[in-house]
């Protein structure tokens, strides 16, 4: 007996397209479209996933300290400020209580700047950068321009590429040159 095959012989595939209605090969032909088309944007989503998800690695992994690192400012402040308050008599009396204090501002220092926070020092006579500047008052300095920066009151900083907190400046609001 011999077994009766059921599927269609090459000849026949060839010829299928005059059995099936040519609405339904379109129809397969668009589904098709659209699942190849579902299937590349579903691969550009995956593709864009995965470079938002480095990029937020690597943001997380570069600015994931700057609120410690904010909040540590305050304590490089007050070191300076104690070291800039100290004059001879008092280093004379106290030279050891001094050069622990400049020990720590230089620790602290070099901490900050291993986990990239650099300190914006700005020069009397440059230009004031709102940017990276805060003016703190103006006033007409004779002998400056407008927007030259007079007075140093505070140092600011950078973390990496971000503005930590502004240095704090006092610009000339000279008309004149």
């Amino acid at each position: 007996m011999a077994q009766e095959n059921n599927a269609p012989e090459a000849e026949d595939i060839e010829g299928l397209e005059d059995f099936i209605a040519t609405d339904e090969l379109d129809a397969l032909r668009a589904e098709r479209d659209d699942m190849r088309d579902r299937f590349m944007r579903a691969l550009a989503d995956a593709e864009n996933a995965r470079k938002r998800g480095e990029r937020d690695r690597r943001e997380a992994e570069q600015y994931g300290g700057s609120k410690l690192a904010r909040d540590m400012l305050p304590v490089y402040d007050n070191l300076k400020r104690a070291l800039d308050a100290a004059n001879d008599d008092t280093r004379a009396q106290a030279g050891a209580l001094i050069e622990g204090l400049e020990l720590t501002l230089r620790e602290l220092t070099n901490v900050l700047k291993k986990h990239g926070v650099d300190e914006i020092n700005p020069a009397i006579g440059e230009s004031f950068d709102p940017q990276l500047h805060q003016a703190m008052f103006e006033a007409p300095l004779p002998g400056t321009k407008a927007g030259q920066i007079i007075q140093v009151m505070g140092a600011g900083f950078m973390l990496h590429d971000r503005l930590l907190r502004p240095a704090q400046v006092g610009v000339s609001s000279n008309t004149q040159g």
